[in-house]
């Protein structure tokens, strides 16, 4: 772990006993008490991640709104203030340079959330394609990010603020507001399917604030988890991984996530041209969910294969779901075995292992 980078809870995360491992030169726990039961916590309880690694990125100045509108698929100018909007940045030919959350706090100041892996690359994109009167700040290495996530969330971080955090709706945010005497950003967004939070305050808060939650949590059977019940959980719910359903090479489309992709827009964001063509020719390949019929695990890169043995696909997901407990996957397949209930084969090892064709998500949590 020397050569890694650490988030400001990285002691906190051994001294519990988290698994520490490499995720994209990061020291991170992969669990704690094991990703069946951090699964559970969430879905059912209360569930804290720390998510420091990830990025984050000031856009201001006076032509930021315009300039935003211009390197995003999503239709900025329809955010309003407090309000979270979930987009993409695309290369000219439609793949995704990176999927992530922008916080609009007015006009003239935006916050972007990129991934962690992505996080120099997407700096780099932004400065190279910048305009006059946009100013850029990287202020991923001074901010510390925890997701609070499940339904009993509100009910556990209420008990550290006078803040009513049944204001803040689904993709809003209030900044700052006052958890346990630490001013921070609070926002109702997360990567698990379930409702919760995401926090962002300074580094030196962090452990702080991680242990206070915990301390609070208990009643409710909080559990620290890792990024192993995280991967599983957004992968449940449908929640797209940069790499695996979304890429340099996968494009929205193809991702099932045009929602998020406004075509029609005035803007020519970058990409739009490529997109629209890939709309219009109609596509080759989408993503399906998949179900195991016979026993074994569909793991990323294995390949698809119809009743005739042709190759026809590759999973981008896959592994066991303890919350519909099945063997399932995200496959991106050629598009005449789109529909449910089609029978296709996962190549594992040396074995063709039979699934099916299923409807995603594959959980979506009871709207209240």
């Amino acid at each position: 772990m020397e050569n890694l980078k650490k988030t400001p809870l990285y002691q906190v995360h051994v001294d519990a006993g988290g698994k520490m491992v490499d995720f994209g030169g990061w020291a991170l726990p992969v669990q704690y008490s094991g990703i069946l039961d951090e699964v559970d916590a969430v879905r059912n309880r209360v569930g804290l991640f720390d998510v420091s690694h990830m990025g984050e990125i000031y856009v201001e100045g006076k032509n930021a709104l315009d300039w935003l509108n211009g390197m995003m698929t999503n239709n900025v100018t329809k955010l309003v203030d407090n309000q979270v909007m979930y987009t993409f940045m695309c290369y000219p030919n439609g793949g995704v340079v990176d999927d992530l959350l922008i916080y609009r706090y007015g006009p003239e100041k935006f916050l972007l959330i990129v991934n962690a892996s992505n996080t120099e690359k997407d700096w780099q994109w932004l400065v190279n394609h910048k305009d006059s009167g946009v100013e850029l700040h990287n202020t991923s290495e001074e901010t510390a990010q925890l997701a609070l996530q499940g339904p009993l969330a509100q009910k556990v971080l209420q008990k550290l603020t006078d803040y009513n955090l049944a204001d803040i709706g689904f993709f809003r945010f209030a900044d700052p507001v006052t958890i346990s005497g630490v001013k921070v950003l609070v926002s109702r967004t997360g990567y698990t399917g379930e409702d919760g939070f995401e926090i962002y305050c300074n580094p030196e808060d962090a452990t702080r604030l991680w242990q206070e939650i915990m301390t609070v949590g208990k009643e409710a059977g909080i559990a620290p988890c890792g990024l192993g019940s995280r991967d599983t959980l957004r992968f449940e719910a449908n929640l797209p991984l940069y790499g695996h359903e979304i890429s340099q090479e996968i494009t929205p489309l193809e991702a099932k996530l045009g929602f998020f992709v406004k075509l029609k827009k005035k803007a020519d964001f970058i990409g739009k041209e490529a997109l629209k063509n890939l709309k219009e020719k109609g596509l080759s390949r989408s993503l399906v969910g998949l179900t195991m019929v016979d026993r074994g695990i569909p793991r990323a890169e294995y390949p698809i294969f119809d009743a005739d043995g042709k190759e026809v696909g590759v999973i981008t997901t896959g592994s066991y779901s303890p919350t519909v407990d099945a063997n399932i996957a995200n496959a991106l397949v050629d598009t005449k075995y789109l529909e449910e209930g089609t029978p296709l084969w996962v190549g594992v090892r040396k074995r063709r292992l039979e699934a099916r064709v299923t409807k995603l998500p594959f959980y979506k949590r009871e709207a209240k």
